[in-house]
């Protein structure tokens, strides 16, 4: 598995359904991109914009060309999921880009969300592009419930706060399945298990166990995950619930026992799973560890 690399999702009763490795960060396994070839032909997140041609390839490999995609469906506006939208909405005429209505300005201007992400991700902002504004005619504002017609599938946006006010779910009945945005933490299918994420500056604990609850309650079979790929839903959002909730307390123990809260940043950058390291890299898999600490420590000065 390698950055470009398109797969077909096979994963339970998945058809017209294929995603690629964007080598997000230029770390493997971390950033999926996915191509939905329905009546409507759609893409659900579209990566950093960062070696957008991969996306481009994507498309193509299915065998659509750039004219075919009708929708572009964004999870959310972090530039991990949203920053691609732009130059896809450029190349793709007859798309039209659909997002949560609390974040649909921020597409249209992206002064602010590119501010706000170059604090949360500090270095790691080398690895990203500026975005690209998106005209206000080409955004479809999303409220939960909304559903998009593919035709032959839809995608049912479900209100997912906890990660981010502006992250949404799609569900695909037909499909079975459910883009899982960050709702569902970080699958690394390498090791088969789940990490979570936490970022600045909206993380919030209580709404991202409803988030998980909500997935539960959808039942779906199969979870698709920005990061990274599709697995079966047997298990795992009890796993992320468990999780989530566990990397929370031990960041907030640690706080209480070092009483500094860059001496937690460095504690958990530095005492990383070197599993992890070997699939996303050294440089990746610290700052990702540090990036979420931070957000757990905004989360319990709100608290």
């Amino acid at each position: 598995m390698a950055a470009g690399d398109v797969f077909e999702v096979t994963t339970g009763n998945c058809e017209d359904l294929h995603y690629v490795d964007t080598g997000m960060y230029d770390s493997p396994e971390y950033g999926s991109v996915y191509v939905l070839d329905a009546e409507r032909p759609a893409v659900i997140d579209t990566g950093l914009g960062t070696n957008y041609e991969r996306v481009v390839d994507a498309i193509e490999a299915v065998g659509l060309a750039l004219a075919d995609i009708e929708v572009i469906a964004v999870t959310h506006v972090h530039l991990d999921h949203a920053g691609g939208a732009g130059f896809l909405a450029r190349d793709c005429p007859n798309a039209d880009v659909y997002v949560h209505e609390i974040g649909a300005r921020h597409l249209v201007d992206p002064e602010r969300l590119v501010e706000g992400t170059k604090r949360a991700v500090g270095d790691q902002w080398q690895y990203y592009v500026e975005p690209r504004p998106i005209a206000e005619d080409r955004i479809v504002e999303l409220s939960d419930g909304d559903a998009i017609d593919l035709g032959d599938h839809e995608l049912v946006a479900h209100h997912a706060p906890g990660h981010a006010p502006h992250q949404v779910v799609f569900e695909d009945p037909a499909n079975d399945a459910a883009f899982t945005a960050d709702a569902a933490g970080i699958w690394v299918p390498s090791l088969d298990r789940i990490e979570p994420t936490s970022p600045p500056s909206n993380f919030d604990l209580e709404a991202a166990i409803d988030d998980v609850e909500m997935l539960q309650e959808l039942g779906v079979e199969t979870l698709l995950f920005g990061h990274f790929g599709p697995c079966p839903a047997d298990g795992v959002l009890d796993e992320y619930a468990d999780v989530i909730a566990e990397w929370v307390g031990a960041v907030e123990d640690e706080r209480e026992e070092r009483g500094d809260d860059e001496a937690v940043v460095e504690h958990f950058a530095e005492t990383v799973d070197p599993e992890l390291i070997e699939i996303w890299g050294e440089h990746k898999t610290r700052a990702e560890a540090a990036m979420n600490v931070r957000g757990v420590l905004g989360y319990l000065d709100s608290s």
